[in-house]
C-alpha cells in the first residue's frame, strides 16, 4: 500500500511543489508586501478555525475507516462523522462576525473573511479525500488535491489581478474547494446511507480526535505565533518578508513530507490493523528510511541556494529578506516534518494522541517566549531564531514521549549515511562561483544533486540499491519466462 501511494501521489506533490513556487512568484509581485502580510494572517486564521473545530472529526474518518469498511461498509461510521460535520459548521458564520467586528484594516478583514468562507467547501472536500486515502483510493484522493492545488492558484491569481488584494488568494482556494466538495458530495454522502448516529462512536471519535487537534491547533501556533509577533512588534510588510521566505522552504520540504506522508500514514494503520506489530515495525523502518534519505540533502540544498533561489522567485521588495529567511526555515522545515509525519505517528497508532498534545505543548511555549524576548532585540532574525530552537525542542520531545506509546524504529545507518551525503555535497556545492539568477540556481543544484545522488547509490543507503536491483531481477526473471 505504500509503495502504490508513493507513486501515485508522485505527480499531484510535482504539480503542488510547481505551484507552491508559482504562488510565490506570483503573489509577492502582484500584492504589495502589505498585502501579501494580509493575506499570510488570513491564510492562519482560517487553518485555525479548520484545526480547532473539524480536524477532529477528520482524523476519526481517517483512523477508525480500515477497520469500520470491514463491517458494514462504514455506513455508521460515515453518518456520525458526516452528521457531526453539519452541526460543526456552525461555527463559521460566528467566526466571520468576530472578525468583522474586530478594528482590522479593511483589507485584512477581507482576507480573514474569504479565509473563513474558505473552510465551508474545504471541510467537506478533506472528508472525502481523509476516507479515500485511507481506503487506498490513490486516484480519487489524489484528484481532490490536484483541482484544489490547480484551481486554487488560477481562481486566486485571477481574482488578484481584479484588485481582491490579500482576499484572492485565500477567495481561490474556497472557490476550487467547492468545486471538490460538489463532484465528491453524492459519493461520499452514500457512503452513510443506512447508517446509524450513535453516541457511543461520536465519544469515542472525540476521545481520540479532540487531543490530536489540540495538538494541531498548538502546532498551528507554532508555525504562526511569529507572525502575530512580527505585526505586532515590527508590522506588516515585515509578515510579508517573513512569510515569502518561510513559504519558499516551508513549500518546498513540505512537497516531500506530504507525499511520503499520504502515501505513508494510511499504510502504517494498515499494517498496524492487519498485519499486526511485526509488520509495523517493517513497514515504519521502511519509510522512515525512505523520509530520512529525500528529506536531509532538500534541506541543506534550499540552503545552500537560498540566495538565488530568493532573488528568482520572490520580488524585488521581498526578496533579500527572504534569502535571509529561507536557510533557517529549510532546517526547521526538516525537523518540523520529521516530528509530524513521521515520530507523531506512535500516538495516532496507538490512539494515545493525548500524549501528542503534551509533546506540542513545550515547543510552542518555548517558541511564544522565545519570539516576545528575540525579536524585540533581533527583528527577524529574533524570530528565526526561536523557530529552529522551538522545533528541535519539538523533535526531541514527540520523539521521547513516542517510545511511551507505540516506539518507532529510527535507522540510525541511514540517517548517518544521508547526513554524510549532504555534507559532502555541500563542501562541493559551497565551491561553485556565486554567478547570480538562474544560472548559479542551476549549477548548484545540478552538482549538488549529481553528489548526492552518486554517494548514496555508492553506499546503498537505505538499502534501497539492493531492493531496486532485486526488483529489477525479478522482472527480468519474469520476461525471460
Amino acid at each position: 500500500m505504500f509503495w502504490r501511494g508513493v507513486i501515485g501521489y508522485l505527480p499531484v506533490n510535482i504539480v503542488q511543489g510547481l505551484v507552491g513556487l508559482l504562488t510565490i512568484v506570483t503573489f509577492t509581485r502582484l500584492l504589495t508586501p502589505g498585502q501579501f502580510g494580509d493575506y499570510a494572517i488570513g491564510f492562519a486564521v482560517m487553518s485555525l478555525v479548520h484545526t480547532s473545530v473539524f480536524t477532529w472529526n477528520e482524523a476519526a474518518m481517517a483512523r477508525y475507516w480500515p477497520s469500520e469498511d470491514l463491517r458494514d461498509g462504514g455506513a455508521d461510521h460515515a453518518a456520525a462523522i458526516y452528521r457531526t460535520w453539519l452541526i460543526l459548521l456552525a461555527a463559521v458564520p460566528l467566526a466571520c462576525i468576530v472578525a468583522l467586528a474586530l478594528p482590522l484594516n479593511s483589507g485584512l478583514k477581507l482576507a480573514i473573511v474569504a479565509g473563513l468562507a474558505a473552510v465551508l467547501p474545504r471541510t467537506f472536500a478533506k472528508l472525502a479525500q481523509e476516507r479515500r486515502r485511507a481506503a487506498g483510493e490513490v486516484g480519487g484522493s489524489a484528484t481532490i488535491d490536484l483541482v484544489q492545488t490547480l484551481g486554487g492558484f488560477m481562481i486566486g491569481a485571477g481574482l488578484v489581478w481584479a484588485g481582491w488584494g490579500g482576499a484572492g488568494p485565500l477567495a481561490g482556494f474556497g472557490f476550487a474547494s467547492l468545486i471538490c466538495a460538489v463532484w465528491c458530495f453524492r459519493s461520499e454522502i452514500g457512503k452513510a446511507k443506512g447508517g446509524r448516529f450513535e453516541a457511543v462512536r461520536l465519544q469515542r471519535h472525540a476521545q481520540y480526535g479532540v487531543p490530536l487537534a489540540l495538538s494541531l491547533i498548538l502546532s498551528l501556533i507554532l508555525s504562526s505565533t511569529d507572525r502575530f509577533l512580527l505585526a505586532a512588534f515590527l508590522d506588516e510588510a515585515a509578515v510579508g518578508a517573513y512569510h515569502a521566505g518561510y513559504s519558499l522552504a516551508n513549500r518546498t520540504l513540505d512537497v516531500a513530507f506530504i507525499w511520503l506522508g499520504a502515501a505513508g500514514g494510511p499504510a502504517l494503520v494498515m499494517a498496524l490493523e492487519r498485519g499486526g506489530r511485526d509488520e509495523l515495525i517493517t513497514a515504519a523502518r521502511e519509510q522512515a528510511s525512505l523520509m530520512i534519505l529525500l528529506t536531509v540533502p532538500a534541506a541543506v540544498g534550499l540552503a545552500l541556494v537560498a540566495a538565488p533561489l530568493s532573488h528568482l522567485m520572490v520580488g524585488d521588495g521581498l526578496a533579500d529578506s527572504a534569502a535571509q529567511v529561507t536557510p533557517w526555515i529549510a532546517l526547521s522545515g526538516l525537523l518540523a516534518g520529521l516530528t509530524t509525519y513521521y515520530f507523531n505517528q506512535a500516538f495516532i497508532l496507538s490512539q494515545r494522541t493525548s500524549l501528542l498534545l503534551l509533546a506540542m505543548a513545550a515547543p510552542v511555549i518555548a517558541n511564544i517566549i522565545l519570539n516576545i524576548i528575540l525579536i524585540p532585540r533581533f527583528g527577524l532574525h529574533g524570530a528565526l531564531w526561536a523557530t529552529l530552537a522551538s522545533y528541535a525542542l519539538g523533535l526531541l520531545t514527540a520523539a521521547i514521549l513516542g517510545r511511551r506509546s507505540l516506539p518507532l524504529p529510527l535507522p540510525w545507518l541511514t540517517l548517518a549515511q544521508a547526513v554524510g551525503a549532504a555534507a559532502l555535497m555541500a563542501l562541493v556545492v559551497s565551491r561553485i562561483p556565486a554567478l547570480g539568477g538562474l544560472p548559479e540556481l542551476i549549477a548548484k543544484a545540478a552538482a549538488g544533486a549529481a553528489v548526492y545522488g552518486l554517494i548514496v547509490y555508492l553506499v546503498d543507503a537505505g538499502e534501497f540499491r539492493s531492493r531496486a536491483e532485486a526488483v529489477l531481477r525479478t522482472l527480468r526473471a519474469r520476461n525471460a519466462t
